[in-house]
Formats: structure tokens, sequence, C-alpha cells
């Protein structure tokens, strides 16, 4: 009896030994496995990051430049005017303003466009919205290589054309500057009429420095005019020779009146468009340019109600373009 409760005893002996050595064993084992985890968790949430950075464009400071008139409205119809007393002046502004008063009379116009759209993704979201808008395409980049073969098959978009800013770091590739020559900016434009074959209008991404510069943008229309394209003045400073070289060129101009969000928030996306169906039912149109926030597209799904008295449209139906 003794013999059998002492092998019993050594048995239990030798299992609990042999428990402790698998957990002292498996305790040593477990921060390397914590750490191996912990890693792979912040790789897969870095490469989330990254992705929705990319689709999303949450850092909008990445994208615009944020100056002081980015934020103004502008009223074109209502602009003070240099008072001139030349008849022939006279019989232009009364002509002008018999054409307003007839643009007046329909349904007013308000053309939505979304800039810095570059993935099928995005393209996903914005025709989710509901109404029409148009989409301006970056040109494409290693960075969204497919931004051009995303746009063929849209009844309509535009380019979101990079130019120099007065402040700011994180420009796009190829962006253009004010000293490049005209043969460089001429290549650019040649290159995104093929990469944009149906493509009739472009607006400046950034473009601060750029669009002030008589020069610089005497030479982009030079090149705009030769392959088809109308400029968009994006209006990213109040210093913007676009309207003086787009009459130079004998070509029409259409400038932004509200950026709907620079901040991304419902209640001030939605009163920035307010803003716009206010100008819009003033002198009969508007445009609003915005960007592929998840913000900014939730905020336009539920303010259809606000819409109902007015023709959403692609930019290239508004009536400036139809005179």
């Amino acid at each position: 009896m003794l013999i059998i409760i002492l092998l019993v005893s050594a048995i239990i002996f030798l299992i609990y030994m042999i428990d402790t050595q698998k957990l002292k064993k498996s305790t040593q084992t477990i921060p390397k496995v914590v750490e191996k985890i912990e890693k792979n968790v912040k790789n897969t949430h870095d490469e989330f990051d990254k992705y929705f950075e990319q689709i999303e464009q949450i850092k909008k400071d990445k994208f615009e430049e944020y100056t002081k008139d980015f934020y103004k409205e502008y009223d074109e119809q209502t602009e003070p005017q240099v008072k001139d007393v030349k008849k022939d002046k006279k019989i232009e502004k009364d002509k002008e303003e018999k054409s307003n008063l007839a643009i007046k009379e329909k349904k007013p116009k308000l053309a939505i466009i979304i800039d810095d759209v570059t993935t099928s993704y995005q393209v996903k979201q914005i025709q989710s919205i509901g109404f029409t808008t148009t989409m301006s395409f970056m040109p494409p980049t290693p960075h969204h290589s497919d931004s051009a073969k995303i746009a063929q098959n849209l009844p309509f978009y535009m380019i979101h054309l990079p130019m120099e800013a007065k402040y700011f770091k994180n420009e796009e590739k190829n962006t253009l500057h004010t000293k490049d020559s005209y043969e460089k900016i001429e290549n650019r434009i040649s290159q995104i009429r093929k990469w944009y074959p149906n493509a009739k209008f472009t607006n400046n991404h950034t473009g601060s420095e750029f669009t002030s510069n008589k020069e610089a943008m005497d030479k982009l229309f030079r090149a705009l005019k030769k392959y088809n394209f109308i400029f968009v003045d994006s209006r990213t400073t109040g210093k913007s020779v676009g309207k003086q070289t787009a009459q130079k060129y004998n070509m029409p101009y259409i400038s932004r009146n509200v950026f709907l969000d620079n901040e991304q928030n419902f209640e001030y996306i939605q009163n920035q468009l307010k803003k716009a169906i206010a100008i819009a039912k003033k002198n009969g149109f508007a445009i609003a340019i915005c960007h592929p926030h998840s913000a900014t597209i939730n905020t336009l799904k539920k303010s259809k109600n606000l819409l109902k008295d007015l023709d959403l449209v692609y930019l290239e139906d508004l009536p400036l373009l139809k005179k």
C-alpha cells in the first residue's frame, strides 16, 4: 500500500514538473507572440490609414491651398464696376443687363464641381449622391495612375490642373509654374488632351501664384485654346488675372462662387450650399466647388430638399455658356 502511494505521488510530481516547464516556456514565448501580433496590427492599421487617406483625401491640406480668398464668396453679377462714360461701354453694359435679366427669368441653375477625383471608389461615392455633379479629375501621377482611365466612361468630366501656389508645400507632380516656358506648358496641356480626349474644361488646383501672373496665364491660355480647353477659375486668389486673359483670347470666363467644404462638418457645408443657392436665385446660376470627403457627400445627400427649386446641371449647361 505504501509503495502504491509513493508511486502515485511520484507520478503527480512528474506531471507537475512537466506542466511547470511548459508554462514557463509558454510564458517566455507570449511576449514574442504579442509583439508579432501588435506589429501586424500596426502594419494593417497603417495600410488602412494610407488607403483611406488616398481614396477619401481626409487630410485636406495635402490637396488644397487654403488662403483667405479660398473662403471668400464671389458674386460676379454684383461686383463693383468701374464707371465708364464711353458710349460703347454703356451700350455693352445695357446688353449684359438684358442678358442677365433673361437668365433670371429661367429656373436657377447650380453646377457643383467636385475636385480632386482620382479613384473609382470616389466616383461611386459621388454618383451615390443622387443628382448631377461635375467631377474634376487630377491628372495621372504615380500616386493615382488610373485617374484618366476612370474618367473615360463618364458622360461629363473636367480636369483639375495643378498650378503653382504662394504658400503650399505639398504640390502635385508636374505642377505648372510661373517660370515654365510656353513649350513646357503646351506639352503639359497636349498630354492632358491625350489622357482626357473628351474633356472641355479645366480648373486650377491651388494656383494662387500662377493665376495672378499675367505672363504665365497668357502662356496657359494660348495652350488651352490650341487644344480646345476652357479655363474655370477656382479663385484661390483675389488677384487672379483669369478674367482679363479670357477676354484677350475671346474665351468665356467662368469662376466659382462658393467653396462648400473648407470645414468638414454638416452644418458648415449646408450653410455654404445655401449661399450658393442664394447666388443662383439672384443671378440665374452659380458654381460651387467641393471635394470628395465623406462629410461633403453625406451632406449633399441630405440636402436635396434645399435644391428642389433649382436645376442641378453639368458645368457645360450653365446659361453663360449658352449665350
